[in-house]
């Protein structure tokens, strides 16, 4: 039961920082002109600090990483790092696949976000979020 509230409430955690992710590279790319790439960049950074507070609040509420919040969260950019290159390397492989898709870097975006999903549950359940939360 505890596992199926956790996934549901990390898919849930997952689409918050996805609409920071996409809203934030699409942002850059149409109205900053930025580089898709670079924009990317920043928009992961981004959406994976929402996903942090979103998992540390809801998801594992109920579980506890023995760290400092400072600790915590760069324990999760490390542990997210796989997930990250995972992610990256379907946007980039998108892009290069599909240069049309420059203009709409939110669509491969996304697809890297859902590739990832599974590998950045498990790092945090499992390495991050290891122990239950002590009532004292």
């Amino acid at each position: 039961m505890a596992l199926r509230r956790e996934l549901l409430l990390f898919a849930a955690g997952g689409l918050l920082g996805l609409l920071f992710d996409v809203g934030i590279v699409q942002c850059l790319v149409s109205f900053g002109h930025w580089n898709p790439y670079l924009a990317r960049l920043v928009s992961f950074l981004s959406a994976a600090t929402v996903t942090w507070w979103w998992n540390r609040r809801h998801t594992f509420a109920a579980r506890d990483s023995g760290r400092g919040l400072a600790m915590e969260w760069l324990h999760w950019m490390g542990l997210m790092s796989a997930g990250a290159a995972i992610n990256y390397a379907v946007f980039v492989l998108a892009l290069w696949l599909w240069p049309g898709l420059r203009a709409w870097p939110a669509l491969p975006a996304a697809a890297g976000a859902v590739m990832a999903a599974a590998v950045n549950f498990l790092s945090a359940r499992l390495l991050l979020f290891r122990r239950a939360r002590s009532l004292l």
